[in-house]
């Protein structure tokens, strides 16, 4: 048996080389910035321009200004125009089709083939095909030129990016073969876990001849099993669909705990020959929102313990790197979460394979504003035109997806406020708005007396369900009130709060028998660690929605008690997505800081204080409660440091599960035992007067000792200590590969003489490094620092900072050395293979 599955395998291999062939385009483009419609010519000579791999940002190589047009909420970094120009090779077959995949380009990307415009997409988020075939030139050169254009800022009330900061794929398929994105597989439950696989398909015949094609599929368990099987036969000339249906018997269920991922093969056969073959990722699960027990997934009640996340990786921008992106999930993951929702956009496939196989639930969320505009140059100057389209296109590429679990439609449209002047389009304007610029329809009568942006959600919510029926839609609003005009159209299958922890008592009341989630939540604000005492004293940052707020630290306090008005604590609002059975969850603002948005400052501030991991990846205090609620991981957290004023009095919080009760130790002299009073109660204190030495905790369960925790106060800085980032397969001891892509993510500490963290250490960090390996990035987790992300020092910030290390193409050993005035060096040794 275990022959024949091989001997399988290789077969598809090899049909799906001969059939269709997707490679990856990213390497050696010419880059430059500037602008002029000579660089879109194969005769014009490029060489001089610098030669990069793709993805790329060119944003985040720049420095940080106030002077910037994206402003601090968009970075404080560069935009601009710049193109890229690739030159390449094809021996072009009779029949074959070639197509240029860009699954992201910021923004207004035009894209020439030899000179012949192949099409402009605004959407900075949105995945493009472009067909090549017409303009290739056969046996000879081709060059393929992209204009980027991200001019015209702020566009964005986060920072962006700039250029072709996603992967590109080059793809060639017969004359017959599935469409793009033409594969809609689903499974429904049923008599316990047998299940009902729907598979589609959208075919495209160009021969210009009548066919009897056969679409074959082969359902593959997660060893390559083959475990079901359906194909017909039919007659088509130009475009079909073929629906066929498939049973497995006690299928294994895809869950968050056990992400089981089928794969379904699909072939095209004309006249017994393989003319398309690939395979699409698959899972069983069955999952439910309900108005008064909230959410379950595959009969289980759960609660969905999300968070928001933007698509910047820190100090490498918007690139995308799947080491780096992976390194966020495992961060978050080990937090205890387990959904993910995508702010506020498409975000790149990759993340979806990775929530796929790691076992996050995703909410998929298409835009930040609609027609409507937040900053000067948005999408809503795109929205009338393109809307549908970047929907679709959303839709029909991420339905496969078995972590995607919802859609949303909107994050806090200006279009959803009850207000008076909230909704004073004409009749003609409405039916502009439902045909989104199409001269066609007009309202119908039952239609009649519902308000324009109802309209436009009943439209939004129709695209979305005319190409997926299995997913609830709902979308992000910050206008709880049940006026909301989103909330009126009576489209949205859940309906969506962006804070308002208050209201959530009155939902049932409010809207009854409607599903319930908080989109969006809490918006505490967190600068890993500083510490504001006294600890039990709650800041509003800003006071108010209209008074800046100004702090010469630019800091906001490490523990719990900082938020901005609209928001709250995090320990507030989950003590009410907890006891509330109707919620099915909640998406935090954020998981990680992100460049933009440096609420509740200015420049020189630049990036977030919302997240509970920083933006170098480093975990801030608030990140062990949610793990302590979270997880069965046993947590015993104790904070803050322990180098303060002697005879200051400091609040010392701790953080604990799986245990009944914690007491505290210092220089060997207890401090009392501190239990929770409550399941409303989230943490422990003790008020202490500083004096150095040694901190414990102790937890006990049933009067036995089941974790300790020390805290040392920390001597002068005397050296460094590098380590691999605990999150990372290095750090497990997986070899990066020398593929010029691979990344490894170092932590640089200030330690003193005997190896304690020096936690207000703020020395300047020199490195270099010997062997095939670059420094790819820098940074620290400081959101008010303006040093380059891309350099060879970082100052560290409360006593640490992070490099790193993208690797080059040959294998060996590469060494890392840090150094800085007055410390101890300290180097650090990796082998890529």
């Amino acid at each position: 048996m275990k022959f024949k599955t091989t001997l399988f395998a290789l077969l598809l291999v090899a049909l799906t080389a001969a059939a269709r062939q997707r490679d990856n385009f990213d390497a050696a483009w010419k880059f430059a910035m500037g602008d002029s419609l000579a660089w879109q010519s194969a005769d014009y000579d490029d060489t001089t321009w610098r030669t990069l791999d793709l993805p790329h940002d060119w944003a985040i190589a720049g420095d940080f200004s106030a002077a910037n047009p994206s402003g601090a909420s968009g970075g404080a970094l560069p935009g601009g125009t710049a193109w890229y120009r690739k030159r390449f090779k094809l021996g072009v077959e009779a029949g074959e089709r070639y197509f240029i995949d860009f699954d992201g380009v910021y923004m207004s990307a035009t894209v020439y083939l030899n000179g012949h415009a192949l099409g402009t997409r605004p959407y900075g988020y949105s995945s493009v095909r472009y067909e090549l075939t017409p303009y290739l030139h056969p046996s000879g050169d081709n060059l393929l030129a992209v204009r980027v254009d991200n001019s015209d800022q702020p566009n964005s009330r986060w920072y962006s990016g700039c250029g072709i900061y996603r992967h590109v794929w080059l793809t060639r398929t017969s004359a017959v073969s599935v469409a793009h994105w033409g594969t809609y597989v689903t499974a429904t439950v049923r008599k316990g876990r047998d299940a009902v696989f729907s598979l589609t398909t959208s075919l495209e015949n160009t021969t210009g001849k009548g066919l009897r094609p056969t679409v074959r599929h082969t359902l593959l368990d997660a060893q390559g099993r083959k475990v079901g099987a359906s194909q017909a036969t039919f007659g088509m000339a130009g475009k079909t669909e073929n629906t066929q249906r498939l049973v497995l018997r006690n299928a294994e269920l895809w869950s968050v705990e056990r992400p089981y991922i089928y794969k379904v093969l699909t072939e095209v056969l004309v006249n017994g020959r393989v003319t398309d073959a690939y395979e699409t990722p698959t899972g069983v699960r069955h999952f439910r929102f309900d108005a008064q027990t909230g959410f379950s997934l595959n009969g289980k009640a759960m609660k969905i313990n999300g968070v928001c996340m933007h698509h910047d990786l820190g100090c490498l921008g918007a690139a995308l790197s799947e080491d780096a992106l992976h390194r966020q999930l495992t961060i978050l993951k080990a937090m205890g979460t387990n959904a993910i929702r995508c702010s506020h956009n498409p975000p790149a496939p990759e993340l979806l394979n990775m929530c796929d196989t790691m076992g996050f639930i995703v909410m998929d969320e298409s835009f930040d504003m609609w027609r409507k505009r937040k900053s000067k140059n948005d999408y809503a100057r795109f929205f009338d035109q393109w809307a549908e389209r970047d929907l679709a296109d959303m839709v029909r590429r991420d339905r496969n997806h078995p972590s995607l679990l919802m859609w949303s439609i909107g994050n806090e449209v200006l279009e959803q406020w009850s207000d008076a002047n909230a909704d004073t389009l004409s009749l003609e304007e409405t039916n502009l708005v439902l045909n989104f610029g199409r001269k066609s329809t007009s309202l119908a009568p039952n239609d009649a007396t519902m308000s324009a942006n109802s309209l436009l959600t009943r439209r939004l919510v129709g695209v979305v369900k005319a190409l997926d029926s299995t997913r609830p839609v709902t979308a992000g609003c910050n206008e709880p009130n049940p006026d909301n005009h989103l909330f009126k159209s009576g489209a949205l299958d859940i309906i969506g709060f962006n804070y308002h922890h208050q209201w959530v008592k009155d939902v049932p009341r409010n809207f009854p028998n409607r599903p319930f989630i908080l989109t969006e939540s809490v918006s505490a604000l967190q600068t890993r660690g500083y510490y504001r005492m006294p600890s039990d004293s709650v800041l509003l940052c800003p006071e108010n929605w209209y008074t800046p707020y100004t702090n010469p630290t630019f800091q906001c306090s490490a523990y719990d008690n900082c938020h901005v008005p609209w928001g709250s604590t995090h320990e507030q609002t989950w003590d009410v997505v907890k006891h509330a059975p109707w919620c099915s969850g909640q998406f935090l603002w954020t998981g990680f800081d992100y460049i933009g948005e440096p609420t509740p400052y200015g420049f020189p501030a630049r990036s977030s204080y919302f997240g509970v991991v920083d933006l170098a990846g480093f975990p801030k205090d608030s990140y062990y409660m949610y793990q302590s609620e979270w997880t069965d991981r046993r947590v015993l957290h104790l904070f803050p440091h322990w180098n303060w004023i002697e005879g200051q009095d400091v609040d010392l919080w701790c953080y604990y599960n799986g245990a009944d009760e914690v007491e505290l130790f210092l220089n060997g002299r207890s401090l009392g035992v501190r239990r929770k009073a409550s399941s409303h109660q989230y943490h422990v204190m003790w008020r202490v007067k500083f004096v150095p030495g040694e901190l414990v905790a102790v937890a006990r369960k049933d009067g036995e000792v089941v974790a300790t925790r020390t805290i040392r106060t920390a001597g002068a800085p005397h050296g460094i200590r590098l380590s691999i980032d605990p999150h990372t397969p290095l750090a497990r001891g997986i070899k990066p590969e020398a593929n010029g892509k691979s990344l490894a993510f170092v932590v640089a500490e200030v330690v003193d003489k005997d190896g304690n963290v020096c936690p207000n250490a703020a020395n300047d960090l020199f490195f270099s490094i010997e062997g095939d390996a670059h420094i790819a990035g820098v940074d620290n987790g400081d959101p008010a620092s303006t040093e380059r992300f891309q350099a060879g020092n970082r100052r560290a910030f409360y006593g640490k900072c992070l490099v790193v290390l993208r690797m080059g193409k040959e294998a060996g050993t590469v060494s890392l050395t840090a150094k800085g005035v007055d410390l101890q060096k300290a180097q650090l040794t990796i082998e890529t293979k």
